[in-house]
């Protein structure tokens, strides 16, 4: 059994891990949030040790520690601006990291943490569930498939509505958030790269608090996107059928509903790394970079 340890227990995603943690037949032994509203825990985990202070929850991991008692892994659920400080730290305590998407804002933070991998002997990896979809790992086949030359013709339009807290959060701060397409759009992007290949081109025509759009040239598609969280992008007959949000991939002609995933994701990608399959650093080295050129393209 492994145990692990959870920065940002109090978010929407936090569950998906401590979820995921469980059905692995591992154990959160101890979660840091500012907030205290983690009820959550007495789900999963009723045992784990709970701090609202960085400080104490440093001192309580190094105490493990030197009891030979360690953390396997740490898992960073924090504010995407807060990923960074927060992986150094995990390797620094000498465990592996799992991030949730984004794992850093800029490329060169990849840079710099590969190198500290290097130094401390410790993996980071993130979580992109998407590839482990059956749909898109599907449709990534059979692209691979096709003609080697062909550029399909690909839509993406992403509406999913947030309220008014959202701007008022940490995830309404460019600063803090890299944005509408760090934070609504990440998966998606990663999916494009996965399944049609490098960047070739970037066009940014609108960036806004709350919706983007813009076109790409991939190696294997050309891709106009869109993303939103502005409920009145809803197709009006989505909206008529009771639908709130509205994501669709739509590959020459043939739409995938990206709405129908699964809440499995997560512990599938948990079983992946822990049989050594995670997704690594080097492989959000290219998303990272796409995605700081299309904030920056905006400004």
């Amino acid at each position: 059994m492994k145990k692990f340890a959870l920065i940002g227990a109090g978010g929407y995603i936090a569950p998906k891990h401590m979820k995921a943690i469980k059905e692995t037949g591992n154990s959160l032994v101890a979660a840091l949030d500012k907030h205290d509203s983690v009820g959550i825990l007495d789900t999963y985990f009723p045992e784990c040790d709970f701090f609202l202070e960085f400080e104490r929850f440093d001192r309580h991991l190094e105490k493990l520690k030197r009891q030979g008692n360690g953390i396997d892994y740490l898992v960073v659920c924090s504010p995407n601006y807060l990923h960074d400080a927060h992986i150094r730290f995990g390797l620094r305590l000498g465990a592996d990291v799992i991030c949730e998407k984004p794992v850093v804002l800029n490329p060169w933070n990849v840079d710099a943490l590969m190198e500290m991998e290097k130094e401390t002997g410790k993996k980071v990896f993130t979580i992109l569930q998407l590839r482990l979809h059956h749909a898109i790992v599907a449709l990534r086949e059979k692209i691979e498939k096709g003609p080697p030359a062909k550029k399909y013709e690909v839509r993406l339009e992403y509406i999913t509505p947030r309220g008014h807290w959202y701007h008022i959060s940490w995830k309404g701060d460019v600063q803090k958030s890299g944005g509408i397409t760090t934070n609504i759009g990440v998966h998606c992007f990663d999916m494009l790269l996965w399944i049609f290949g490098k960047v070739q081109q970037v066009t940014v025509d609108k960036h806004s608090e709350g919706s983007a759009c813009g076109h790409l040239v991939l190696e294997k598609a050309h891709v106009d996107w869109l993303l939103s969280i502005n409920a009145d992008m809803v197709p009006p007959d989505q909206r008529e059928n009771g639908e709130h949000s509205y994501r669709v991939l739509t590959v020459e002609g043939e739409k995938f509903d990206l709405t129908k995933t699964t809440d499995s994701l997560h512990t599938i990608s948990y079983r992946e790394i822990l049989d050594g399959n995670g997704f690594s650093l080097k492989e959000s080295r290219a998303l990272t970079q796409l995605l700081s050129t299309i904030r920056n393209s905006a400004t």
